[in-house]
């Protein structure tokens, strides 16, 4: 699995991307300053760092250097700094890509992917996750499966685009909610930001787009959940997103 190591002393941008690229399967450790970084990259091995400039323990500029000077591990320089003369200084250094804050994390996952593609390293498998209080945990399914799943007593007919509630009474579902919900049951137990649901949804149905998605979200808790206001299915996960909160198996 490759692991990042995202270094920065704002504790919601260091969550925020932990949390994004933990989504999207990496492996992914946190530090607030340089010495917790170097304490890191002395423990295990790093495949990339995303290096904020400016530290309370030292100039980003100068740690790119001395990264260099021990290691070939690829860093993403992330910077409030956007003048032109900034970036170049820190390609100059060594950085392999230099991104301004605020940056969509939608971004800086393209540009990380680009470097370790430059340099080698493939993509990872999706991470597996841990179970939550002895819940069994369900692998994603691929995009490509047409088949009837199962969770928490409901059952979703994927090509059908019928869902069963666990009374056996058929729920309907409008284009939008049947997007919403296959996607949830495709990567059951992750936390998915607003918009990775928003780019694995537009492709079933053009009405969906960005903030709708949390209305979506409350439409398909009011039809799925026994109590709507106390969701047990679909979580938010403050300041990352939803996790679809069920075990998911094949029926």
């Amino acid at each position: 699995m490759v692991h990042i190591l995202t270094v920065d002393d704002d504790e919601a941008i260091r969550d925020l991307v932990t949390s994004y690229l933990a989504a999207e399967g990496y492996r992914v450790s946190a530090a607030e300053d340089a010495s917790a970084m170097f304490r890191i990259l002395a423990a295990e091995p790093v495949d990339l760092v995303v290096l904020d400039l400016r530290l309370p323990d030292g100039d980003g500029l100068a740690l790119v250097r001395e990264i260099r000077a021990n290691d070939d591990i690829p860093v993403i320089i992330v910077s409030g700094k956007n003048a032109d003369i900034d970036r170049i200084i820190g390609l100059e250094v060594g950085a392999d890509d230099y991104l301004t804050k605020p940056f969509n994390p939608r971004e800086l996952l393209a540009r990380i992917k680009a470097v370790l593609r430059r340099v080698g390293v493939g993509d990872c498998a999706p991470a597996k996750v841990a179970p939550r209080n002895g819940t069994p945990v369900s692998t994603p399914l691929p995009d490509a499966v047409r088949a009837v799943v199962a969770f928490a007593g409901w059952t979703l007919d994927l090509a059908a685009q019928r869902l069963r509630a666990p009374d056996d009474r058929e729920v309907d579902l409008t284009r939008a909610e049947f997007a919403l919900l296959s996607a949830f049951v495709r990567r059951p137990q992750r936390v998915l930001s607003r918009e990775q649901l928003l780019d694995l949804t537009h492709g079933d149905n053009g009405e969906v787009f960005d903030r709708s998605i949390d209305v979506l979200i409350l439409r398909l808790r009011r039809k799925i959940e026994k109590n709507p206001s106390q969701p047990k299915l679909i979580r938010t996960e403050r300041g990352a997103g939803y996790i679809f909160d069920s075990a998911v198996r094949t029926a």
